[in-house]
């Protein structure tokens, strides 16, 4: 075997390493003639495929498409063997065409019957509303209101032309709608920290009553950064919201200052406005605090420790009032001490940090109550890990009542936030001003609730 012949072998290999494959479009038969306008969208679709199988590495090599009845019954009926003939027979079908030109390698020109061209170009080209309009049979306008306003349209109308838009994959550019018409129908969410359950479902309340409007939400977590808050809010603006529900990263509300100034509807989460510039839902949490505080009192722990997270942020200085209200209210009976441990956020991992300088108190604590249920999770694991017994060495309150406090063992007693009614509350007041021109701002305040478990509850 010579050099020239390896050579060939070798370069035979590497062109048959990826598969080949043949496109036949159609499926029309005898009522082509009855749809002309759908020979573009079958043009785009067929490219759309043949960009999608080049991408999963295989080689279109042939596109053809059948036009009428004959074709359709023969590309149908014939066995796809391979063609002897690698010059494309005018009597084979496309089917047979497109496997000989898989097997042969050699350039073809697809059978074409009537006005049907051959696709030359794999680029994606988008339907249009025009497609959308011809394909349904009716004008541009009439697409335009069944998207917009379909009550104006009739029914069967609006039926035909919704099917137009799922038979042609149709997307409607936003962008363009909100150019024209000054409305997004968006609402940008910021909240502190995506990753705590108690804002995730306080989202989900939102959504739920927004969806149920036609809005759709955007999301943003800060992260305790008023850096972070200000991208927000510009990126929101400039994606043209028609409202936004915040839970602000500081005291001062200065990052919301322009929302207030353009006119864009604003509604604070669990944060209560210092005047009358923004609607506000909020649970009272000095009540929260102060309810924690004296359940563990009451079931007689006098050393507690307060595991709280920066005061910067406005949940742990209201926490902290109420527990100081509560250590007031009982001193007259018995006293009490209440030892305060900050940490640096509301986490797992600063909750499980605490335990240490916890345990290396003396006298040592018998109770401890956390700022949130996070806190709770890693005081608890840390516990666990160094063999304390709860409640029986020290009693471990939350507060938020997530979802997993209940799963724990033991079960983690905590105070309850109704969070998702706070997110359907906020979106409430978002669309009362976002539609009553008469809108007067106000605060929506929910009260909380202890739920006492297992972690509190000694034996004795």
């Amino acid at each position: 075997m010579n050099d020239v012949t390896v050579g060939a072998r070798r370069r035979a290999a590497v062109r048959n390493a990826r598969p080949k494959v043949g496109l036949v479009a159609g499926g029309l038969g005898a009522y082509w003639p009855q749809f002309p306008d759908l020979l573009p969208l079958l043009q785009r679709s067929t490219a759309e495929v043949a960009r999608r199988i080049t991408g999963f590495g295989a080689d279109v090599v042939d596109v053809g498409f059948i036009s009428d009845a004959q074709d359709a019954d023969v590309a149908a009926e014939t066995p796809r063997a391979a063609a002897t003939s690698a010059n494309g027979d005018d009597d084979m079908t496309l089917l047979d065409r497109a496997e000989a030109r898989c097997e042969t390698d050699v350039p073809m020109s697809p059978k074409r019957n009537g006005p049907a061209p051959q696709v030359e170009s794999t680029a994606w080209v988008p339907v249009t509303i025009r497609d959308v309009a011809k394909m349904a049979g009716v004008s541009t306008g009439t697409v335009s209101n069944v998207l917009n306003r379909p009550d104006i349209v009739a029914e069967a109308t609006r039926q035909r032309v919704l099917d137009a838009v799922e038979t042609t994959g149709f997307i409607r550019n936003t962008q363009a709608y909100q150019l024209r018409g000054g409305r997004s129908h968006t609402v940008g969410v910021v909240v502190l920290d995506v990753s705590n359950p108690f804002f995730t479902e306080m989202f989900r309340g939102a959504e739920s009553r927004l969806q149920s409007e036609g809005y759709v939400l955007m999301l943003g977590s800060t992260d305790d950064s008023m850096e972070r808050e200000r991208n927000f809010v510009r990126a929101m603006e400039e994606h043209r919201v028609e409202g936004v529900l915040i839970t602000p990263a500081a005291a001062d509300l200065a990052t919301l200052s322009g929302l207030k100034t353009r006119g864009v509807p604003t509604v604070l989460l669990d944060r209560k406005a210092t005047a009358d510039e923004f609607c506000s839902v909020t649970v009272d949490d000095v009540r929260g605090g102060e309810l924690a505080a004296r359940h563990l009192f009451e079931t007689g722990h006098a050393e507690v420790v307060f595991v709280n997270g920066p005061i910067t942020i406005r949940q742990c200085r209201d926490r902290r009032q109420g527990v100081r209200k509560a250590v007031r209210s009982v001193t007259k009976s018995h006293e009490v001490e209440v030892t305060e441990l900050s940490v640096g956020a509301l986490t797992v991992r600063h909750g499980e940090e605490a335990v240490e300088r916890i345990l290396a108190m003396s006298p040592r604590p018998t109770a401890v109550m956390c700022a949130n249920d996070l806190l709770a999770l890693g005081v608890l694991r840390a516990l666990a890990a160094r063999g304390v017994r709860v409640p029986d060495d020290l009693a471990v309150v939350g507060y938020d009542d997530l979802i997993f406090g209940s799963m724990l063992s033991p079960a983690l007693t905590s105070v309850r936030q109704p969070a998702f009614e706070l997110g359907v509350a906020a979106a409430e007041l978002l669309l009362d001003e976002v539609r009553n021109p008469d809108h007067r701002h106000r605060e929506v305040r929910f009260e909380p609730e202890l739920i006492v478990r297992a972690s509190s509850q000694r034996a004795s």
